[in-house]
C-alpha cells in the first residue's frame, strides 16, 4: 500500500490512477482503496452499507464503480480539481467529494475525516445519483420530466432539495409555456432529477425524515417521482422504499 508521503498533496485523479491496482472488491460492480486505516465500524458505515443498499439495476447502470476514501479534499483553482490531503483544508477550501472517469471505472472520492456517516451518506448517494442521471435512458428521463411538466401547469410548489427550487424559481420566472424544451428546463430538470434520485437511494439505505416546510415538494407529487424511479430502479431483496413494503421486507 503506498503511504502517506506518496500520496498527500496529489490531486483526486492522480491519487486514484496511483492506487488503482490496490482497490479490494466489495462486490461484482464495486471496490475500494481507503487512504487511511479503517475499523470494522467504519468500514460498514462508510462502504458496506451504501453500497449493498444500491438497486441492482444502478450497479448495472454504472458498469463498475470505485470508491476511494481520504481524509481531506481541498478545492484547486479550477471545478474538478480537487486534490487529497492529510492536513485539514483552510476554511472555505474544502471539498467532500470528487467524481471522474479512470480506465472504464466510476470513480467517486470522499472526503471521510471530521464527517458523520450519516452526512456521508448524503454526499455518497448524491454522487452516485449524479451518474444515475447522467446514464437515464431517453423512457426514463421522459417520464420523470413529464412529472415535472405537469407539476409546473399545476403550479405545484416546493422541490426536494434547494438547488431545484432555485432553479425551478429562475424558470417560473422567465418561462410560461413548460412544454417547451429550453435549457431553463433542463437545467431544471436535470437538478430536479438529481436531487430526487437522491432522496431514493438514500432511503432505501436509511431512515430519513423529510422536513416539511414551504419550500419543500408536496407527498403527493413526491410519491409519484419516487415510484418512478423505484419502477426503474427496485431496492435490493430486503429492502423497503415505501411504507407498505415494510412488512414483506
Amino acid at each position: 500500500m503506498s503511504n502517506e508521503g506518496d500520496l498527500s498533496r496529489l490531486s483526486a485523479r492522480e491519487f486514484a490512477a496511483r492506487v488503482r491496482q490496490e482497490m479490494v472488491p466489495l462486490s461484482n460492480t464495486c471496490g475500494y482503496f481507503a487512504a487511511m486505516p479503517l475499523s470494522e465500524e467504519d468500514m460498514r458505515g462508510y462502504l458496506e452499507e451504501p453500497t449493498g443498499a444500491l438497486p441492482p439495476a444502478v450497479q448495472s447502470l454504472l458498469g463498475g464503480l470505485f470508491i476511494l476514501l481520504a481524509p481531506y479534499l481541498e478545492l484547486g483553482s479550477q471545478p474538478g480539481e480537487e486534490s487529497v490531503t492529510f492536513e485539514k483544508p483552510a476554511s472555505g477550501r474544502e471539498a467532500w467529494a470528487a467524481q471522474f472517469p479512470l480506465e472504464g471505472l466510476a470513480t467517486l472520492v470522499f472526503a471521510i475525516k471530521d464527517q458523520q456517516a450519516a452526512e456521508y451518506h448524503y454526499v455518497f448517494y448524491r454522487a452516485v445519483a449524479t451518474l444515475v442521471e447522467a446514464g437515464l435512458s431517453e423512457e426514463g428521463r421522459e417520464r420523470f420530466y413529464g412529472l415535472l411538466r405537469e407539476e409546473l401547469r399545476s403550479a405545484v410548489a416546493g422541490e426536494v432539495d434547494q438547488g431545484g427550487w432555485e432553479l425551478k424559481q429562475a424558470l417560473r420566472r422567465r418561462q410560461k409555456k413548460f412544454a417547451r424544451d429550453s435549457k431553463l428546463f433542463r437545467d431544471y430538470a436535470r437538478q430536479a432529477c438529481i436531487d430526487t434520485l437522491t432522496l431514493y437511494l438514500h432511503g432505501i439505505c436509511c431512515d430519513i425524515d423529510v422536513e416539511a416546510g414551504p419550500r419543500q415538494l408536496p407527498s403527493r407529487p413526491l410519491r409519484k417521482r419516487l415510484q418512478v424511479f423505484f419502477e426503474l430502479f427496485p431496492p435490493p431483496q430486503g429492502y423497503a422504499v415505501f411504507p407498505e413494503h415494510l412488512s414483506t421486507t
